[in-house]
């Protein structure tokens, strides 16, 4: 039986603590390790209370083979007895943790649970639905967002082609892995696109920074443990840890320093522990000198008496580089760009003639300071291009724009509801292209715009705020008239036209996307409903796809009505399709709950329905929408129809 003991007491005094206890069988002997700052104690003693052992040979006494009838003393009292004592010598600072010993029994059914919670991984996405999904989020990146979605598709559906093959042919002996490297200005969308896209998959998913690894064996963090952390994500599930992606960002900050001299831990050091990960190989989960990986591993054994060697293969799991890669643009150029020499030399601009980075090639990576073999294992590369200032703009105003919607979740926490105008967009998208940080120059810019704001108006009476140019402009006076109440109807004014805007233009953009919106929300978007998914857009913080998801949610509460009230009336309502997107209305606009809409509908329709089954036996209804806005007339209608025929 194994112990633990943990301390607990000054850190001035003795730092990490940690006792590590086995009391073999039912005798007595005790290992602990004491680790006090960064030395070790091992030391083996008996306990005076447990019977005697020769431990040179493993054999009882003779004094205990002549009194082999004494009682032996139960385990659960050895441990208390050892925590009485240890109590006496440490106080409380010192705890007895014991783990708890399975039977065969439980053991199996640990196993079955550990079978069953093992699955193949899930994935069924195609390449232009995941770019479909993109364009909703990012702005531009065409062929960057074409070259992501294509091979991690391929990926993934290749892995899942394998799977169900259950061919051992299939897997090809050295196939090669589709590691993916972004390189782009900053401010692009590089993390921005690879977290849409974790996002989307279903699959498990770590990100790492480039800067905190060094090579194995050195202080600081290893690259293996991004590998063991997909694990963690995976729900502890072996399997599907190993169908995951592992995402480096500023990957460019680990290329060797030319003029370096002597061991490069921090950069070649980590490509060089890089290799073997991106390719093929078996990370151990047991993580060495880890005092609690230790224990875990001797409770497994406990409970199943084998010593298992756990590791996480690579060989499916997906690893996406990405950095800005600034210094490399001189590289290229020095390669691709002619120009002669003297006074009559035309000097050509290579970045008016071309994106520089995308005639990136391998040999410029060597050059730039990574290892052959590192760029050799990363095949595929995505460049994103540099944003404009329309760009930016368009970011702006894109419904899901992060940027927008964190502003507005700003002010409403003071229960002031904020709207921007389009010229204040574009003014804002001016002053952050100026920064030349691309999109993270637009968080700089609207902070700096609506600073002073954010400090004064949550102490004044005001619920709702426009941002036109003039509130950037003239920040001290526009405060001064937002807080007078002699201004205040002007400003709700100005509020209301830009509402009106938003609606017009979120209308117009769910239109434009009506059909892969339908499809990918399993709901068919009429007219009526884009009103609603405009409509509900406007009134919340949220962006297009919840704003779906919600008209989603009301349609089949509609349909959820027609369920409730044949089962407690008998009879069957059928809602046409005007009628459904009524009762959506009901729900959205006075904020109807499920309970009040059934009790309305119960008592419209309940009584006049059931004297015409009575009658006729009928007991299936078609309602319309004007049938629900007029029920009475409804009803009078039915019952001369019906009962005259």
């Amino acid at each position: 039986m194994w112990t633990s003991i943990g301390f607990t007491g000054s850190t001035d005094t003795i730092c990490n603590f940690y006792v590590l206890i086995r009391i073999i069988g039912h005798y007595g002997v005790i290992l602990y390790e004491k680790i006090i700052k960064n030395s070790k104690l091992f030391s083996l003693i008996a306990l005076d209370f447990l019977h005697p052992r020769d431990y040179s040979t493993g054999i009882m006494t003779d004094d205990i083979k002549k009194n082999s009838k004494t009682s032996i003393p139960d385990p659960k009292e050895i441990e208390k007895e050892l925590g009485d004592f240890l109590n006496k010598k440490f106080g409380g600072n010192v705890k007895i943790v014991s783990p708890a010993i399975l039977s065969e029994k439980s053991a199996r059914d640990q196993k079955s649970r550990d079978a069953e919670k093992t699955k193949s991984i899930n994935f069924d996405l195609k390449p232009k639905e995941l770019i479909s999904y993109l364009d909703q989020f990012i702005i531009k990146q065409d062929n960057a967002k074409a070259t992501l979605s294509t091979k991690i598709c391929t990926h993934f559906n290749r892995i899942k082609h394998l799977e169900k093959t259950a061919d051992s042919r299939a897997m090809m002996v050295g196939g090669v892995k589709s590691n993916i490297l972004i390189a782009g200005p900053t401010g692009v969308g590089k993390t921005y696109m690879v977290k849409l896209i974790a996002n989307k998959l279903g699959v498990p998913f770590v990100k790492g920074d480039a800067t905190k690894f060094t090579e194995t064996g050195y202080v600081g963090g290893n690259v293996e443990d991004l590998v063991r952390d997909l694990l963690r994500e995976a729900d502890d599930d072996i399997e599907l840890a190993q169908n995951g992606i592992v995402y480096i960002d500023e990957i460019d900050k680990i290329a060797s320093s030319q003029n370096r001299i002597g061991a490069d831990i921090s950069r070649t050091g980590v490509q060089r522990a890089l290799l073997k990960p991106m390719e093929d190989t078996d990370v151990e989960l047991k993580v060495p000198h880890d005092p609690v990986a230790m224990l875990q591993e001797m409770e497994r054994f406990q409970q199943t008496g084998k010593k298992d060697k756990q590791v996480i293969n690579t060989a499916n799991i997906l690893f996406i580089m990405s950095g800005a890669f600034g210094e490399l643009t001189d590289i290229i150029k020095k390669r691709t760009t002619k120009q002669s020499i003297g006074f009559g030399a035309e000097i050509s601009n290579g970045d008016e003639q071309f994106n520089i980075l995308s005639n990136m090639a391998t040999e410029d990576l060597i050059k730039f300071g990574f290892e052959t073999e590192f760029v050799g294992r990363l095949p595929i590369r995505a460049i994103l291009e540099k944003l404009t200032e329309d760009d930016l703009y368009q970011i702006l105003k894109n419904p899901n724009n992060p940027v927008i919607l964190g502003k507005k979740l700003d002010f409403a926490a003071y229960g002031i509801s904020i709207k921007f105008s389009d010229d204040a967009l574009k003014m804002i998208a001016e002053n952050a292209y100026t920064e030349n940080t691309g999109a993270r120059g637009l968080v700089n810019a609207i902070e700096a715009a609506l600073l002073q704001f954010e400090t004064v108006l949550p102490s004044e009476n005001v619920k709702y705020f426009p941002v036109t140019p003039d509130i950037i402009k003239d920040p001290q006076t526009s405060i001064l008239s937002l807080c007078s109440d002699e201004d205040t109807e002007k400003w709700e004014q100005i509020y209301k036209d830009i509402v009106t805007d938003e609606y017009k233009f979120i209308r117009s953009f769910v239109d434009d996307k009506w059909k892969e919106l339908s499809l990918r929300h399993n709901l068919t978007l009429t007219q009526y409903r884009i009103d609603h998914v405009a409509d509900y857009f406007c009134k919340n913080i949220t962006n297009i796809g919840t704003s779906v998801d919600m008209i989603r949610f009301y349609y089949d509460e509609v349909k959820k009505l027609e369920m409730t009230f044949f089962s407690h009336s008998d009879i069957n309502l059928i809602f046409d399709e005007d009628a459904v997107d009524f009762l959506i209305e009901q729900f959205i606009e006075p904020s109807a709950t499920f309970d009040e809409v059934l009790m309305k509908l119960t008592s419209d329709f309940e009584l006049g329905l059931k004297l015409i089954q009575e009658k006729t036996g009928k007991n299936r209804f078609f309602i319309s929408r004007e049938a629900l806005v007029n029920s009475q007339e409804f009803l009078d209608d039915l019952i001369r129809k019906e009962i005259s025929d």
